[in-house]
């Protein structure tokens, strides 16, 4: 009985936790997906309301938050610019959908494929692409931001992180 009980305890543990977060998630009712967004323009977001399409973590910043609405009227969110287009990846979409990011530089909703991205900002899962409208010195396109993210060629890759920050310094 003594060798088991710290089993019983975890597992108790264990199962109130999993039961707190079953009642908050659905005590918040969280929108991961939206429908009836034909005309594929971005929704109003706000903070603390949506949940990621590709991680589940809650969009707590909209900052780098984007948005892929498909033609079918469907939008999914995410928090972060990498993520998306590792959503991306195992969907057969690509033709059908607008893609919207959050522009860090002028604060409202632009087109991905149009928008310029940093290597190095600080996102919420680490990948470093802010989006911006304006080109500037060190940002790139889209294709190359969406080619280095397939690569793993982020700031979550310590050596690409090394090698970026120690660029800038």
């Amino acid at each position: 009985m003594k060798k088991t009980l710290p089993f019983l305890f975890l597992a108790l543990f264990v199962g109130t936790l999993v039961l707190i977060f079953i009642f908050l998630a659905s005590s918040k009712k969280m929108i991961v997906v939206q429908e009836g967004n034909f005309a594929q323009i971005p929704l109003e977001m706000s903070a603390g309301i949506y949940q990621d399409s590709d991680c589940g973590m809650v969009i707590d910043d909209l900052r780098d938050a984007s948005q892929i609405i498909a033609k079918d009227g469907k939008s999914w969110f995410f928090h972060d610019h990498g993520g998306f287009i590792r959503w991306l990846e195992d969907k057969n979409l690509e033709n059908s959908i607008k893609i919207w990011v959050m522009s860090r530089d002028t604060k409202r909703w632009i087109d991905a494929k149009d928008a310029f991205y940093s290597l190095t900002d600080d996102t919420p899962m680490g990948y470093g692409f802010g989006a911006y409208e304006h080109s500037s010195n060190g940002l790139v396109t889209f294709d190359i931001m969406r080619l280095r993210m397939l690569r793993g060629e982020t700031l979550r890759n310590p050596l690409i992180r090394k090698k970026l920050l120690n660029k800038e310094n």
